[in-house]
């Protein structure tokens, strides 16, 4: 797959404040190693006194695993400074980021969206474009995340050309899933509820959380958050301190 960046990649990054200074890029790092302790045992407690107490409205799933997806992000951010700087790092850890994403991001998260969001927006004939152009973007983010996977690998760092193109698919993946999953916060979930009706909405919440259960396990969700807070506190990358400007 052949890419080219329509302007210096570098100077765009830069300019668009995805690589600063150091450490010091934008975006916020969920704090704690996954779900805390106190807030396990709240849960805990709700799910003794009935499932109601404790449900997730659909909107409300995707929109928290778009913030675990955001913490890849970074952890791809942190990977594309060290290649733009030529420092060593442990492929794996990058390795492992897009296993994630290949398995909790593409295979479970927008395989929802394409599942039961897309189909229902194309029915009720609503935002047909933007539903037509994030699946597009859903399949070229797999493609890229195959060449991120395959080049993750430490023969890259020593091969000047697998070099540039491992910067060049972080590069595309990051640039296309900022905006992507932005205007699914701001514009797609929200029309979400409007068409569909209050008790097939509430019916999605409990198959959602049925699947994320099949898949991952109880709690799914937060084990894959400590699986990411895993690979940030290897990069130097998990404290939240560290993206406060000095």
């Amino acid at each position: 797959m052949s890419l080219r960046w329509p302007k210096d990649r570098r100077d765009f990054l830069v300019g668009s404040g995805v690589i600063c200074a150091g450490l010091a890029i934008p975006g916020v790092a969920l704090a704690g190693p996954g779900l805390p302790a106190e807030v396990l045992e709240e849960q805990k407690g709700k799910k003794e006194k009935g499932r109601e107490t404790e449900e997730i409205s659909p909107a409300e799933d995707l929109m928290r695993e778009h913030g675990l997806l955001n913490r890849i992000l970074l952890i791809y951010e942190e990977h594309l400074r060290r290649l733009d700087s030529k420092e060593d790092f442990n492929p794996s850890v990058l390795a492992n980021a897009g296993d994630i994403i290949r398995r909790f991001v593409e295979d479970y998260h927008e395989k929802l969206e394409e599942n039961y969001l897309f189909p229902r927006f194309r029915k009720a004939n609503r935002l047909v474009d933007l539903v037509d152009t994030l699946l597009q973007q859903h399949q070229a983010g797999r493609r890229l995340t195959g060449q991120i996977q395959q080049l993750a690998v430490s023969s890259t760092l020593k091969d000047a050309g697998k070099h540039r193109e491992l910067s060049d698919a972080l590069t595309f993946f990051i640039h296309m899933y900022r905006p992507h999953e932005a205007r699914e916060d701001t514009v797609l979930f929200p029309a979400f509820r409007s068409i569909v009706s209050k008790n097939e909405y509430d019916s999605l919440g409990d198959e959602f959380e049925k699947k994320e259960d099949e898949l991952f396990g109880e709690e799914g969700f937060f084990k894959v958050v400590d699986q990411v807070a895993g690979l940030e506190k290897k990069l130097g990358i998990y404290e939240l301190s560290k993206f406060t400007p000095k």
